[in-house]
């Protein structure tokens, strides 16, 4: 039988039957994992199994193939945070976008830690600027952990890692601001915190992370297909669009 016992973030539920749950969880050392909770439906199980809670999770089955059971317990709610608006979009694309796009029983540690950042900062920092930024970062590593990070350690065009101002829709790469001249336009422009050089960017800086991240995300990965998931992250930056307004 296998079985599995961990920590794990809560990333997307549905229902199965008339009262079970189909989750699918974040792991840090097996991945995504799915197991069916039996009586997930319930007034007792829901607040539990609500994306972006940490909960311990237990699974078992009778071999690697089948849908385990599972047995959850809450170690940490974030249910509070699902009555501010702009908060629960942010919960709501980064666990959908996580269980909609990782290959489950694969380790991804280092998406775990990100992601359990994001929550984390969500839940504690004093505007939305600094975890917006947070959540730029984690589609830029997921974009890397998926075989299609973006090169914005040197310039494409010269192979100069000096002075990178933009990037290229088409490439995914950094392109230098001379490189770029008479270009400008048909560019994104870099905003120096997605490099790691800007501890503390704007939310201008921000979103324009967020635009080459969805870009991205969009073209690479949900190729255009996954329109609803789409329309999450959508809603999601028109907020902070107006946050900054």
């Amino acid at each position: 039988m296998a079985s599995l016992t961990a920590d794990a973030i809560v990333c997307a539920v549905r229902a199965h039957g008339e009262h079970g749950a189909i989750l699918r969880a974040l792991t840090e050392e097996a991945g995504l994992i799915a197991g069916y909770v039996r009586g997930g439906r319930s007034r007792r199980l829901r607040p539990i199994l609500m994306p972006g809670n940490l909960i311990a999770l237990e699974l078992r089955a009778r071999t690697e193939e089948q849908l385990g059971g599972a047995t959850v317990e809450l170690l940490e709610s974030r249910a509070p945070l699902l009555a501010e608006p702009l908060a629960s979009a942010a919960i709501d694309w980064a666990t959908s976008l996580t269980a909609s796009t990782l290959p489950e029983s694969q380790p991804y540690p280092a998406l775990y830690s990100a992601l359990s950042a994001v929550l984390e900062a969500i839940g504690v920092a004093s505007s939305a600027r600094q975890w917006a930024a947070a959540l730029a970062r984690y589609e830029l590593l997921l974009l890397a952990e998926l075989g299609f990070g973006l090169n914005l350690e040197e310039c494409v065009v010269t192979g100069s890692p000096d002075n990178l101002a933009f990037i290229s829709p088409k490439s995914g790469g950094a392109v230098s601001a001379g490189a770029a001249a008479g270009y400008e336009e048909r560019l994104f422009r870099l905003p120096p915190f997605l490099r790691g050089h800007d501890a503390s960017p704007s939310m201008a800086d921000v979103l324009d992370g967020l635009i080459i991240t969805g870009h991205f995300l969009d073209r690479d990965i949900l190729d255009g297909r996954n329109r609803d998931l789409l329309t999450v992250r959508e809603r999601l930056v028109s907020r902070l669009g107006r946050a900054v307004a």
